[in-house]
């Protein structure tokens, strides 16, 4: 297999605080990762180093057999899937859903003088009808419920067929409705053949999509275990990770933690 993300002896370090701490992490080409740890672990700051959005302060990452620092980083965002809240803020609301999507073919945020072919339309419709809001595709994305921009921002991330998808809490703010449709369209992509390696940030167990295939556990900026997600996601690692007696549940492909 290959390797799409390599980090060794990663750290940053900002003033007197460290936010990520030494670490080791090899992400594959058909692996499915999940990372969870409470707030303040670095799990967003991880994953703007897999955006190629920041460096270490020490450390080497190599991104998409290339490595940060050494490589034109506007040549290898776009071959990086990315949604996320900050991300999502920048999207105008004005803008139709269609656009929101296609748009991400010149990396850019609303339409302007950019041209795109049929095929491109085409991509976007095909997608948007994949995680079942087709229907809404001359909505503006400011009309749209919580739930439906989500799913809006995968499709755009999915749009360059990129190598490397992060998402960045995409459950977060969502009813019990919308996480449930989140994560069985999170699923059918996990799970579809040719689907890119995928690192997916939460917070909550119940959020990992069925077909994620491991976990990496983080606290304090460092990690608490890491590998296969049945090894790694266990009641003592992820007690460790959260300072608190937890007792895990697996059953149907999801999985459920509470308090001991």
């Amino acid at each position: 297999m290959t390797a799409v993300v390599e980090l060794a002896g990663v750290s940053i370090v900002r003033g007197d605080a460290v936010l990520l701490d030494g670490i080791d992490w090899s992400i594959d080409e058909t692996d499915r990762w999940v990372v969870i740890g409470p707030n303040g672990a670095g799990k967003t700051t991880m994953l703007q180093i897999l955006a190629a959005q920041m460096h270490p302060t020490t450390g080497v990452v190599g991104l998409l057999g290339e490595v940060l620092g050494a490589v034109d980083v506007f040549e290898l965002r776009p071959r990086i899937g990315l949604t996320s809240a900050a991300l999502a803020d920048r999207l105008p609301r004005s803008e139709r859903v269609s656009d929101v999507v296609v748009s991400a073919s010149y990396a850019v945020l609303g339409r302007w003088r950019e041209e795109y072919d049929e095929q491109d339309h085409q991509r976007a419709k095909v997608l948007l009808t994949e995680l079942g809001i087709g229907h809404l595709s001359e909505r503006t994305f400011g009309t749209l419920s919580e739930g439906e921009r989500k799913r809006v921002q995968i499709a755009r991330a999915l749009m360059t067929d990129p190598e490397l998808m992060l998402l960045d809490e995409p459950a977060a703010g969502l009813d019990l409705t919308g996480r449930e449709q989140l994560v069985r369209s999170l699923s059918a992509i996990a799970t579809a053949e040719g689907a890119p390696a995928m690192v997916l940030v939460t917070h909550h167990v119940e959020e990992i999509p069925p077909g994620f295939t491991h976990a990496l556990l983080l606290k304090q900026g460092r990690i608490v275990a890491a590998g296969p997600i049945d090894e790694a996601l266990t009641d003592q690692n992820l007690s460790d990770t959260f300072d608190l007696a937890l007792s895990l549940t697996h059953t149907d492909g999801r999985y459920f933690a509470r308090a001991l």
